[in-house]
């Protein structure tokens, strides 16, 4: 056993009170802490998951105050071989907090990165202690430097060491001390290493700016916001509840009057928000930090702005809600600062003096963040285009977050760059697969097909011969998750069967391919694209339960009571499986029906007569089982309290050559229902068993209850005519939405689903081990365990799941299947909740994206595709919010401009006009009163409107909708049962005019077959490459609007 050496550590600090305090700790030194490097001739035992390679010119080590301050540089990819010392983690970790420690231990833990961590500060030789008097920031560095030699010499001179410091003393000093031991500027080191690598030469141009600024700015006197609290008078303030903490939500529509904290109160009777009003009470906190707030007065309470307020305008309604409780932030726990895209603003030469100035107010995409200030030599060539910065710092004595460039993203209003900005403000990564994680990809090709191995399918149930296996997709699915059985047994009981796509045999654990798919943690759906979160080859091809061909899937079989569908049995297990019929939902639907099918059912091609016959009658039994089975199914989850919400569902429609033709508003199909019903039932199923096999570790998903103040809304609207809706439980909440209907209007139910759905909190992963028992139960579901098992392909969740259960029926050591602990999977949790989350709203924003190029060189005067019916849905003091049910958008209508002047509809068939006059708001209606007339305007009422585009150069252009009548579209009044012109012919349209600037197509080329036979199979099942993300957003989107209306996310 290694003796260890033993000395005294001595540190000294000032206490609040002014003395000095001197502590004294025990410190053991030791030989062998190992090193962590493939070149190691010592023999170190390696305790770290990643080393640094043989296989690179030099090893990097960045001093203490490089890696706080150019993290940014250092996090890029193409920087590997970085040894970061144990003294420059502390030093991160205590002098820019947490966030920027956690992303060092990131780039460390991210084995692509092949990075280490040395412990210097444990080993004998490499440690020096402080000499007395000795400057901190000079020891530190002394001890940096002493490390580096230590390492060079271990490693016999194999490698030489560069030492990144931006201290030109210690350069001076320490340059030339050591052979083989360069210490550099980050500059200099780009430069000599990297001359071709400008982003990150860019990134170093612009930190350096922005650190020189800070400095200049600590040294000034004036004082625009107040100092922050210490950290401990905030621990103790929160604790004793005189203070309040919580994440800082700005309100994007009126960005520089407001923004919320949230309580944690669930009491109906008391407002869970409190209001941060003005900037100064914001005191430099960015939306998303975590903040605490401090309650301001009663008498200095006022209301949230009730005024609508257009994009890009600075008009601020005086119009209030009642007063509720109000704060100012007094501290900051966490900035939770991101990449930000922004643009150079329009007079960018008066701001920089005619080029003589490189400071420049750029202005950020998001309208709830606020302008920083950033220096680039670049400003004129970047003049034009969406770029990338990050912020540094926000001093006290700036009016401004200080920040520094990280990259451009295009010209502005190209679409490939307006896609790349709402990936970037979603902190959404989806670059194409890196060369190592493809090497891990079997290989597929024409000439060396895959096949299964023997040995393999002998571990499994084998299914092929003895079952009718059939997928039910949406026309066009290329990634098929999941296929269904279903027969009646010779005991008489019906057995009714999932089977889900086996990627676990595919994805090992801690590969690159699961890393890859842990840090996507889902496939990301745009409106016309989508990115993978694992390799096509995985996930269109070798995963895929593609018709009649040999599959690797997991299953979960039950035997039922051929009465009741009371479950008897299950069985969890490994399977082989062979779809036989690759159906869409509307052939299934059409065969259930009685409909004739065989036309469109592939596999029923070239069968004589009797034999197709033969065929559907045994296929139409098994769908109509089906359909039974989930009718019975969803009534006992209905009984139980599930909670059916509206989504805004789309349908697509293709011509003969499998284009995209048009959109049209969903019908949905008692098929779509079936289908989901059987994924809930199967996902249920998985949660209680691996719930039971780890009951502390178990991955399941979570839907809390709502909060009750966030029903406000949907009381209001119910209200409006004559209804009233009980929110005290899931139960009477989905009895009470039942009850609301207009026999007149359609819609007025699918709107106040809406807003039940809109009220929901969201359905969140968590791990068993985090959360009391009584909390596992998913409230829209109606059930008490809950988890995600059937999409292993697009959610890395699943995969997860998967792994659990099979580590549950097959009994194997969970150590050797590397099954996260509860605090890891908590961790993990968090990670996928906030993808997840995030990729919806990228596709959100990607439509709004579509809508608006759609609009924008439309005459929106003559173009009876702007001209369209839409419905009131709630009320604002100067307008209206309406419902577009043709292209199932919402906007605000304004009936009074900022000079104060009405708009004026009285007039049947002419144009409304802008003309002096008033409102007057009820409690349902609004009422505009001019000198000749009044027209009221009630809660859904239809109305017309024309859409336009609302221009705007720095962020996200918007639709702008005018009131044209105070009636009814004529043409639509028949909403509901078939629209032309809908969400496809906008992203056609779109696409077609953008279709030469289209980088990212080649990414779905298909570089491999499945088999020899897949392009026939293809050619059958397939789609076009234009097409295919579409019906994979449908697919998406039916299953947010029926597996789980009630998740909110």
């Amino acid at each position: 056993m290694m003796d260890l050496l033993k000395i005294d550590k001595i540190r000294q600090y000032k206490t609040r009170q002014g003395f000095v305090k001197r502590i004294v700790q025990e410190h053991y030194l030791r030989e062998d802490v190992p090193c962590n490097s493939e070149l190691c001739l010592a023999g170190c035992r390696q305790t770290a998951n990643c080393v640094v390679p043989a296989d690179v010119t030099h090893y990097l080590l960045p001093d203490c105050q490089t890696a706080s301050d150019y993290l940014d540089i250092l996090e890029l990819p193409e920087l590997i071989g970085i040894v970061f010392l144990q003294t420059v983690l502390h030093h991160v970790r205590h002098s820019s907090g947490k966030r920027s420690y956690q992303r060092l231990y990131n780039k460390v833990k991210d084995m692509r990165s092949r990075c280490t961590v040395f412990a210097n500060e444990f080993c004998h030789y490499a440690y020096c202690s402080r000499e007395p008097g000795e400057d901190h920031v000079q020891w530190q560095f002394r001890v940096v430097y002493e490390s580096a030699v230590w390492y060079y010499n271990h490693l016999a001179g194999q490698k030489p060491i560069v030492l990144l410091t931006e201290n030109e003393k210690v350069i001076e000093e320490y340059g030339s001390r050591t052979a083989g031991v360069y210490v550099l500027s980050i500059g200099n080191y780009l430069n000599m290493f990297w001359p071709d690598l400008n982003q990150a030469l860019d990134i170093y141009e612009s930190l350096k700016a922005s650190l020189a600024e800070v400095e200049s700015q600590s040294k000034g006197s004036s004082k625009e916001y107040t100092e922050y609290l210490p950290m401990d008078v905030l621990s103790a303030g929160i604790k004793s509840g005189r203070y309040i903490d919580g994440a800082i939500r700005v309100n994007r529509h009126h960005a520089q009057e407001e923004a919320f904290v949230s309580r944690n109160i669930r009491s109906s009777d008391q407002k869970s928000d409190v209001l941060i009003a003005g900037r100064k009470n914001r005191n430099r906190a960015v939306d998303g930090d975590i903040v605490v707030v401090e309650l301001l007065p009663q008498a200095e309470w006022t209301g949230r702005i009730i005024s609508l307020k257009a994009a890009g305008s600075d008009d601020v309604g005086s119009e209030k809600s009642e007063s509720m409780p109000c704060g100012r932030v007094v501290g900051i726990l966490q900035r939770n600062w991101r990449d930000y895209v922004v643009s150079l603003p329009d007079d960018l030469e008066q701001q920089t003096g005619g080029g003589q100035s490189d400071k420049i107010l750029v202005i950020p995409w998001d309208y709830s963040i606020p302008k920083i200030r950033i220096s680039t030599r670049h400003a004129l060539q970047l003049k034009d285009q969406r770029i990338v910065v990050r912020i540094d710092s926000w001093e006290t004595d700036s009016m401004f977050p200080n920040g520094h460039f990280v990259r451009s993203l295009g010209t502005i209003g190209d679409l490939e760059t307006e896609i790349a900005a709402v990936l970037v403000e979603k902190n959404l990564s989806v670059g194409p697969f890196s060369e190592g994680l493809l090497k891990e990809m079997p290989e597929n090709t024409e000439q060396n097909p895959w096949v299964m191995d023997e040995d393999e399918v002998k571990k499994r149930r084998d299914l092929r011969r003895s079952h009718l296996i059939f997928s039910i997709d949406p026309k066009g699915c290329e990634d098929v998750d999941d296929t269904l059985s279903v027969r009646k047994l010779k005991n008489g009981r019906i057995e009714l069967g999932v089977h889900i796509a086996d990627v676990t045999y595919f994805v090992k654990p801690d590969s690159l391919t699961d890393l890859e798919a842990r840090s996507r943690s889902t496939t990301v759906y745009l409106a016309d694209r989508r990115y993978d979160m694992l390799p096509e080859i995985l996930s269109a091809q070798l995963c895929s339960l593609i018709g009649g061909v040999d599959r690797y899937a997991v299953s979960v079989v039950w035997q039922l009571d051929p009465n009741t569908y009371e479950v008897i049995k299950v069985w969890y297990g490994r399977t082989v499986i062979r779809s036989a019929y690759k159906m869409f939902y509307e052939a299934a639907q059409a065969l259930h029906d009685g409909k004739q099918v065989a036309d469109d059912i592939p596999e029923l091609d070239g069968l004589d007569a009797a034999a197709v016959d033969k065929k559907l009658v045994e296929l139409k039994w098994c769908v109509d089982k089906l359909m039974d089975i989930a009718r019975h199914l969803k009534a006992r989850r209905v009984v139980g309290g599930a909670v059916q919400l509206e989504g805004e569902e789309v349908k697509v429609e293709l011509n003969e050559e499998q284009e995209i033709e048009d959109l049209v508003p969903k019908q949905t199909m008692e098929i779509h229902e079936t289908i989901a019903e059987c994924m809930i039932f199967a996902n249920h199923w998985v949660a209680k068993k691996i719930a039971e096999a780890f009951s502390t570790s178990a991955l399941l998903r979570h839907h809390p209850l709502p909060r009750q103040d966030q029903f406000q809304e949907l009381l209001y609207c119910a209200k409006a005519k004559g209804y009233t809706i009980d929110t005290s439980s899931n139960k009477a909440l989905a009895d009470s939405l039942d009850k609301c209907i207009d026999s007149n209007d359609p819609l007025y139910n699918r709107i106040l689903r809406s807003l039940a759905t809109k009220a929901m909190s969201n359905a969140l992963y968590f791990s068993t081990g985090s959360l009391p028992r009584d909390q596992f139960f998913h409230y829209g579901l109606a059930l008490d365990r809950y988890t995600h098992f059937t999409s292993p392909i697009r959610r890395y969740a699943d995969v997860i799941v998967h792994r659990q259960l099979l580590a549950a029926v097959e009994e194997e050591d969970s150590n050797s299947l590397h099954l996260p602990s509860n605090k890891d999977l908590q961790q993990l949790s968090g990670h996928i909740n906030t993808k997840h989350r995030a990729s919806q709203n990228a596709q959100r924003d990607s439509q709004v994206l579509f809508q608006a190029m759609y609009f924008r060189d439309r005459d929106s005067t003559t173009d009876e595709r702007c001209i369209v019916d839409a419905v009131v849905h709630n009320l604002r003091a100067n307008g209206l919010l309406v419902f577009i049910p043709r292209y199932g958008i919402k906007g605000a209508l304004y009936l009074k401009d900022k000079e104060g002047l009405v708009c004026d509809a009285s007039s049947p068939g002419k144009t409304p006009t802008w003309v002096p006059g008033t409102l007057e708001w009820s409690e349902f209606s609004i009422t505009v009163s001019t000198s000749t007339c009044k027209t009221t305007f009630k809660l859904f009422d239809h109305i017309t409107v024309r859409i336009s585009v609302q221009q705007a150069r720095s962020h996200a252009s918007s639709l702008r909708f005018d009131l044209v009548a105070n009636q009814p579209h004529k043409k639509d009044e028949s909403i509901g049962v078939q629209n032309t012109s809908l969400k496809t012919d906008i992203i056609q349209e779109v696409l077609g005019e953008s279709e030469d600037k289209t980088s990212t197509a080649s990414i779905y080329d298909n570089q491999d077959i499945l088999g020899a036979d897949f392009p026939e199979l293809k050619k059958q099942y397939g789609q076009t490459n234009k097409s295919v993300s579409l019906y994979h957003l449908l697919q998406h989107l039916q299953e947010m609007g029926l597996e789980e209306s009630a998740d909110g996310s």
